[in-house]
């Protein structure tokens, strides 16, 4: 076995990898993975026949009490129970399967009380998966058992054969396993071509159990993620509800950036425009000369006061976005950057126009962090359509060294975009070149709206 040092892509930094010169076929008998998973699997049988015991038990008893009051407490009870024996799964698929599963989503109770508790214990979804899960299980279970049970044990009693056939007792000169015999035939293996071929039967065997228990254990990865974990309208709702944070903060943000832009900028301009004007009024009749040259100045002021509101309507939403489109709107902002930028934009048609916007800010921003802070000689915009989603990847040859994780502008992006179901890959190896490619939906529901 050699060590060798690699780089994990999703981290990022250098970490150990140890490259084995076993196969992984023949690694996998001894591989502590296959015995955590034949011992979930072991498991599975007793404690899906108490999960199932459990559940019909409850089942039926709350059933048959329908007819009282006390029907609906003993079935609220059950699914509670259910529930309790459901995070036990969770926790043993977690420790012997090495599967991460998220806790489902928790009671939503109105108001304290037993009747609020009942209420909910009997309306959530994650009480009934966690009641079919367990009524689903023991099937399943007992034929994973029995499969890997077998295979298990035939496989090395076979492959160490040579080393206990002796242990049979010897009849008529012959000594080994007799596979069949009657009165008039008797077959024993207990030659050495025999007894070698049994050995290499057991070696398959042997060999073949690993991924046998491996697929069996899919199929409990499955059921315990699907019935046992959140759901996936639960995870979905918890994402937008995170995703509208995303862009309730980020507007909030840009209207704060407005604000600050007019003020400073464009609002300051037009007062102390006002005020030089009411001087030269003032000076018109005794000095005209000097009135004419403060009304000069206020025209320049007047001037960059305009390029100034064109620059933040430009940054909240161009006109040419609307009119042309981003192929137009990007060869723009391009032309602003500087260092040289090559555009190419292949698209069938236009976006939605929410996207369209998200795309237009990120090539935009991602240009100005070049302009600022890379160093580069060139770069390259490259804009197209792949099925439904809209891809964007923005190259310069600069130092590189950008970090998403930073907490820099690349962090509000990644955010932007996520918030509408986009990405933000970002590849910037000290050194340069610099690779940044998001993607965006065509057409999203979420993004129209």
């Amino acid at each position: 076995m050699a060590t060798d040092y690699g780089y994990d892509s999703g981290l990022g930094f250098p970490e150990k990898v140890r490259r084995h010169r076993v196969p992984a076929g023949l690694r996998a008998p001894f591989e502590g993975r296959t015995w955590r998973e034949f011992g979930y699997v072991l498991l599975s049988l007793p404690i899906s026949v108490l999960l199932f015991t459990y559940a019909v038990t409850m089942v039926s008893l709350g059933a048959g009490l329908l007819v009282t009051f006390l029907g609906i407490p003993v079935f609220a009870a059950g699914l509670a129970g259910c529930r309790g024996l459901g995070a036990l799964e969770r926790a043993r698929a977690r420790a012997l399967l090495g599967l991460e599963v998220g806790d489902p989503e928790p009671l939503r109770m109105r108001k304290s009380g037993f009747m609020s508790w009942m209420g909910a214990v009997l309306k959530s979804g994650t009480s009934w998966r966690t009641l079919l899960y367990s009524v689903l299980h023991l099937p399943w279970a007992i034929f994973s058992f029995v499969v890997a049970v077998n295979f298990w044990a035939y496989g090395w009693a076979l492959l160490t054969y040579p080393l206990w056939f002796w242990l049979f007792p010897v009849y008529g000169g012959q000594g080994g396993l007799q596979l069949y015999g009657d009165e008039t035939h008797h077959i024993y293996l207990d030659n050495p071509f025999e007894i070698g071929v049994t050995a290499l039967v057991g070696l398959l065997f042997t060999l073949a159990t690993p991924w046998i228990v491996r697929a069996l254990t899919t199929v409990d990865r499955v059921m315990v993620h699907g019935l046992l974990g959140p759901s996936r309208l639960s995870a979905r709702v918890v994402e937008l509800e995170s995703d509208r944070g995303v862009v309730v903060d980020t507007a909030a943000a840009d209207l704060r950036r407005i604000e600050r832009d007019l003020h400073d900028g464009a609002q300051a301009r037009l007062v102390a425009l006002a005020m030089d004007l009411g001087l030269a009024k003032e000076k018109l009749a005794e000095d005209p000369r000097a009135a004419a040259r403060m009304v000069d100045e206020a025209h320049g002021e007047v001037k960059t006061a305009l390029q100034e509101l064109r620059d933040l309507a430009r940054g909240i939403h161009p006109a040419v976005l609307t009119d042309r489109g981003l192929d137009a709107a990007l060869s723009s902002v391009a032309s602003r950057c500087t260092v040289p930028v090559q555009v190419e934009v292949d698209l069938p048609a236009r976006p939605a126009p929410a996207i369209e916007g998200i795309a237009y800010f990120t090539v935009s921003e991602l240009l100005q962090n070049i302009s600022k802070h890379s160093r580069a000689t060139w770069a390259a915009v490259d804009v197209w359509r792949v099925e439904d989603r809209l891809l964007l990847q923005v190259v310069d040859n600069g130092v590189g060294g950008a970090d998403v994780s930073s907490g820099s502008g690349l962090a509000g992006l990644a955010e932007r975009l996520d918030a509408v179901d986009g990405i933000l890959v970002v590849d910037s190896p000290v050194g340069g070149p610099t690779r940044v490619t998001a993607e965006l939906p065509w057409r999203g529901e979420r993004a129209v709206r």
